[in-house]
């Protein structure tokens, strides 16, 4: 690109010079030749007012006495009727420049000149012509390079940035270089970083949670699949497999929610539900865990609340909240609800020793964990509590107390009261 720009600003230069040149040369060369025409002219009718003055005067007209009259390089012949010819100066060979006077006594005045004074002129005003022209070359050169440098060079810089780009480095150079359709391209492959970034971000995120998230119901389908391959009776295989079907599809219902949040985490699908059905649905799928462990999760507070939300994504937080307890808790796990103004709360707490005091608020920042996990749970749960207008808290440190706070609906048909302790 720098090659071309050169040639094509020399191109232009070269024509300009060309054109203005040739012009100029043909002007000045019929300058100068009418100026040494007319210079042979007022002197040959200068030397004729000589001769007259002289003649009137009664005054000697001869060679001698007129032959610093004739400017040097030119030659003169004065003719008088009835005298002798007079000649001054050295009659110039080849090609020269004539000029004829008369005078009022009838005499005439011849004056030559070489037309090599007027070739020598032409010659230097050309000379001069051809070394402005050569600057004029010389400084488009330096003209184009600069020039060349100043479009080359960021575009060189920009390709080599949507080189990065794709080669996957997504990080905006924010760079700019003074031109503005060079700057506009250079604000486009920013904003393409960003967006490539975040694309990156979420589909990370969307690895992680998606292998945090489904780990749990992958491992329940587990147990309950290894159920029916161990028993022969009709009825436990019935029972089983319908309960695994539940749990496949709320492992589908999981994976939609993590698509859902990946494309927009804000984007909800909320609807009145019963949350007393989601409490015992993650009571019966955590109590084997639960029991195997040694410990207890129990339930108690309000029932038949009706919340607005997802289920699928309300069963998930609270998988996350009880996960959390069973790893990082200790003693009997109590999930308690109840109401506070026009919304519905599900508090999850355990007997542990609590969230560490240098934790405190940033227990829900991913990567943040207390005891070497992931880190990954409790954000996850957060932003889907927060996807249906809810929002996930941490209450109490110590003992822990989460706190999942949900809009509330009126009860359909059942009147509130409060729901005995569940083992």
């Amino acid at each position: 690109m720098r090659r071309r720009l050169i040639q094509s600003t020399l191109a232009v230069v070269l024509v300009v010079i060309a054109v203005f040149g040739l012009s100029l040369v043909i002007v000045e060369t019929r300058t100068i030749s009418n100026s040494a025409q007319d210079r042979v002219d007022s002197e040959a009718v200068r030397l004729a007012s000589i001769v007259d003055s002289r003649m009137l005067g009664a005054e000697s007209v001869t060679a001698e006495i007129l032959r610093s009259q004739v400017t040097p390089g030119q030659y003169a012949v004065i003719r008088i009727p009835g005298r002798p010819v007079i000649r001054l100066g050295t009659r110039p060979g080849g090609d020269v420049i004539r000029s004829t006077a008369a005078g009022e006594q009838g005499e005439t005045v011849s004056v030559q000149e070489p037309r090599s004074t007027v070739s020598r002129e032409v010659g230097r005003t050309l000379l001069i012509i051809v070394l402005v022209a050569l600057l004029a070359v010389v400084a488009a050169v330096l003209l184009a390079v600069r020039q060349a440098n100043r479009l080359a060079s960021p575009l060189t810089d920009l390709a080599r940035t949507a080189e990065r780009l794709g080669s996957g480095d997504p990080r905006p150079r924010h760079k700019r270089y003074g031109v503005p359709e060079l700057d506009r391209v250079a604000d486009v492959l920013d904003s393409s970083a960003e967006r490539i970034a975040r694309m990156l971000t979420a589909e990370r995120r969307l690895a992680a949670d998606a292998s945090h998230q489904l780990r749990t119901p992958l491992t329940a389908l587990s147990m309950r699949l290894e159920e029916i391959t161990l028993t022969d009776d009709p009825d436990t295989v019935k029972e089983e497999a319908t309960i695994a079907l539940t749990q496949v599809e709320r492992l589908t219902d999981v994976v939609e929610r993590l698509l859902t949040n990946s494309r927009d985490p804000r984007t909800g699908s909320a609807v009145p539900f019963d949350l007393d059905e989601v409490i015992q649905q993650q009571l019966a799928e955590w109590r084997p865990a639960y029991r195997s462990a040694g410990r207890a999760i129990v339930s108690s507070g309000k029932r038949h609340l009706r919340a607005v939300g997802t289920p699928g994504a309300v069963a998930q937080v609270l998988a996350a909240l009880i996960e959390n307890s069973l790893m990082h808790g200790g003693g009997t796990v109590a999930l308690r609800t109840r109401v506070t103004g026009n919304q519905a709360v599900v508090e999850v707490t355990d007997e542990g020793p609590g969230v560490p005091a240098d934790l405190g608020a940033r227990i829900f920042e991913r990567t943040i964990s207390g005891r070497n996990s992931t880190g990954i749970g409790l954000a996850v749960a957060r932003d889907l509590a927060e996807a249906d207008g809810g929002r996930l808290e941490l209450l109490q440190a110590q003992p822990p107390v989460f706190g999942l706070f949900l809009s509330r609906t009126p009860p359909a048909r059942k009147p509130d009261g409060d729901l005995p302790t569940v083992r």
